[in-house]
């Protein structure tokens, strides 16, 4: 993490909270109508190798049953019409902004991993962790779309957990790095406009995924 880098995190997210705080309160709102308590999902997740801190979100999920792991197929009957909007749109991410202003992440980076898929992939996560996970990333512009649907198809928690150490953790890592080894100011601006588009415009990222995945492939 560079002065350059956290001045850069510090200043857009102040700004993006002056600009959305009223969307937020809406949310927020629409939640405690529709959805109910509790509003917000604190998760458990790694900025380092060694230390974790709780990842803030709007809840997209009904409470009942297992909360941990990442989200399959086993998991979408739990998943509401507005929830499946919010997380479609990103929107559920929001609150990570807090997170962000805290230093637990960066506006860029790596996804941050849940603790256990540490503990299974040290070596692997001992590299990836050199850079500050972050709200968006390479990983997740490039790789994101693919791994929902390849998780779509798991039909239970054990099914999803073997996908993603199999199909994902890897594929995942490989872009992270590439990112840690290109990184600048001037990129973390190019992939923050770029997800911004893509909220605007997800039908259009949809098309490109598979394009942007191969060009990926090459690199």
């Amino acid at each position: 993490m560079t002065l350059a880098k956290r001045m850069l995190d510090v200043t857009l997210a102040l700004v993006l909270l002056a600009l959305l705080w009223p969307v937020m309160i809406g949310l927020v709102l629409l939640l405690l109508v529709v959805e109910g308590r509790p509003i917000f999902f604190l998760h458990d997740r790694m900025s380092t190798p060694t230390r974790s801190f709780k990842l803030v979100k709007f809840r997209t999920m009904r409470c009942h049953g297992e909360a941990g792991g990442v989200t399959g197929g086993d998991k979408a009957g739990r998943i509401s019409r507005l929830q499946r909007l919010l997380r479609r749109s990103r929107a559920d991410e929001l609150p990570q902004l807090w997170n962000v202003l805290r230093g637990d992440i960066s506006l860029v980076g790596p996804r941050p991993p849940m603790p256990y898929y540490v503990e299974a992939f040290p070596a692997l996560y001992a590299e990836v962790l050199k850079s500050r996970p972050g709200i968006t990333g390479l990983a997740t512009l490039r790789f994101h779309a693919h791994e929902e649907a390849i998780l779509a198809t798991c039909t239970s928690p054990e099914i999803t957990d073997h996908v993603y150490r199999r199909r994902c953790v890897h594929r995942k890592a490989r872009l992270d790095l590439i990112y840690q080894r290109r990184r600048t100011v001037w990129m973390d601006l190019r992939l923050i406009a770029e997800t911004a588009l893509n909220v605007v415009r997800p039908r259009r990222r949809r098309r490109k995924w598979s394009r942007q995945n191969r060009r990926d492939r090459a690199l």
